[in-house]
């Protein structure tokens, strides 16, 4: 928003059209310091990264230029900050878990992993986030239709609504978005997903 405070996750088409509109301005960060450029003074920007040949870009082909993609942009007038719950998703779940199986700790590929209702479904368990984790296969299937105590297994983690979006947190992680951890330490981020 335009107290610089991260307000949501967008696409790149809609962080150029609100560039080109003039509600929005790209943010960039050189040598540990940031700048704000509007739409023309974005495309010089992009252009002279370019010429420069900047590391790790993502460049937009108009008919006439080339422009990069920005990695954060400020709402100008915007001044409001939604507060949203992350949506129950099945990746938002596995990305909470970390890809990981909450009773044996293996890490796997979303396909190898499901879901599991702490509570089974048949006992009423619902399908909620701090009743359902990441199982592999073999852990699910050992599980059945039982809780944890009861099947003489332990889940590494209670399960909880995450805070903030799991998957914007892993992106964080990566030196890609790393310009993106100003904006996003300690705050709840809502998804647009």
């Amino acid at each position: 928003n335009k107290y610089y405070s991260a307000v949501r996750v967008v696409n790149a088409r809609r962080a150029f059209t609100l560039l080109y509109k003039n509600s929005a301005e790209a943010i960039d960060m050189e040598n540990q310091s940031f700048r704000n450029y509007d739409f023309e003074s974005w495309v010089s920007e992009s252009e002279r990264k370019e010429a420069v040949g900047a590391p790790q870009c993502e460049y937009v082909r108009a008919p006439r230029f080339r422009v990069l993609v920005p990695k954060v942009i400020r709402l100008v007038t915007y001044d409001r900050m939604p507060m949203r719950e992350v949506k129950f998703t099945r990746k938002n779940i596995l990305a909470r878990d970390g890809n990981r199986c909450q009773y044996c700790g293996k890490r796997a590929s979303p396909s190898k992993l499901t879901i599991d209702h702490v509570i089974p479904k048949s006992r009423r368990g619902e399908t909620v986030w701090n009743n359902v984790v990441t199982a592999c296969h073999k852990c699910n299937a050992k599980k059945g239709n039982r809780t944890p105590a009861e099947s003489g297994m332990k889940l590494l983690k209670k399960p909880e609504a995450p805070k903030k979006n799991p998957i914007v947190d892993e992106k964080m992680r990566t030196e890609r978005y790393e310009v993106w951890r100003q904006f996003l330490t300690c705050q709840r981020i809502p998804p647009e997903m």
